[in-house]
């Protein structure tokens, strides 16, 4: 696991991308349903980094192949603190991706942000998905 959070250190997307498998499945902390696959994972990922302001991991807590990553950042002005728990499949990449945040008005504002983020996210999510196909 200390490639994915040093990759989330050094704000390295394709080094994040890298971590995951191609079945990941994401669980949000703002949405209802999870996403499933590798080119919206990454692509969340990736609009996830434009709206993180003074990111850092505080802890690590480690279970096998089960990973909890503490973390502190801010969105829009807004203090979240959250935590990153991941599943690590039998080749060492990341296969279940759950985010959950705190307090509520971090949590509103995250989804603010990431809501105007969106239309991007599925853009590139989709590109990545037919480049997959060729």
């Amino acid at each position: 696991m200390n490639a994915f959070r040093k990759a989330v250190e050094a704000r390295d997307t394709a080094a994040m991308e890298a971590c995951l498998a191609d079945d990941v499945v994401f669980t949000s902390p703002v949405a209802f349903k999870p996403y499933p696959g590798k080119p919206i994972t990454a692509a969340i990922l990736r609009g996830v980094m434009r709206v993180f302001e003074n990111f850092r991991y505080e802890r690590e807590i480690v279970d096998g192949p089960n990973h909890a990553l503490v973390f502190r950042t801010e969105v829009n002005g807004k203090e979240i603190q959250g935590c990153d728990f991941l599943h690590l499949n039998a080749d060492g990449l990341i296969d279940e991706f759950t985010v959950m945040v705190r307090p509520l008005n971090g949590a509103q504002a995250l989804a603010e942000a990431m809501g105007a983020q969106f239309e991007r996210i599925q853009a590139e999510a989709l590109e990545a998905f037919n480049a997959q196909r060729d």
